[in-house]
């Protein structure tokens, strides 16, 4: 999970492509020398407690700063505790100025400040990620709709 280069690629595809699209990014970053990490949202969230349990948390929050990419997947899919906002405003504080961060999202980003809670920690965390942020909004049919397989009704025998 904590590597340089994109791991869990194989067969993402969400709905209007975004991981595919996140990922193709993350690619490219890889193939121009730049390191680059792939994470879901919700199960970094659930590896920091553990990291902070057994002493990881400083030299993890290190490296995910000092990583020239983190590809942030499904934000905004698991409700955020208290811990969990610090965290993020953490990660996404200790990065600023250092690297880039891609964030997928199911929600419109006007829908984050909802999605998040806190208010105060919600405005902290959404102006470090979207202060000179690029938005892209996808539109149309999935990418599972389009890529599943087609499946004739079989009588039953």
């Amino acid at each position: 999970m904590w590597s340089s280069r994109i791991s869990n690629l194989g067969g993402h595809y969400h709905e209007h492509g975004k991981t595919w699209l996140a990922c193709a990014l993350g690619h490219k970053a890889c193939r121009e020398g730049y390191t680059v990490l792939y994470l879901r949202l919700p199960r970094l969230l659930q590896a920091l407690p553990i990291a902070k349990g057994d002493g990881r948390y400083p030299k993890l929050m290190a490296s995910l700063a000092k990583t020239a990419l983190v590809i942030l997947d499904d934000w905004g899919l698991a409700p955020l505790s208290d811990e969990h906002r610090r965290d993020v405003l953490e990660l996404l504080e200790d990065r600023h100025g250092r690297g880039a961060t891609i964030v997928t999202s199911q929600f419109p980003v006007d829908h984050w400040h909802d999605v998040m809670g806190d208010p105060t920690l919600a405005d902290a965390i959404l102006d470090r990620l979207l202060h000179n942020a690029y938005k892209i909004t996808l539109r149309g049919d999935s990418m599972r709709k389009r890529h599943a397989v087609v499946k004739n009704d079989v009588p039953a025998t």
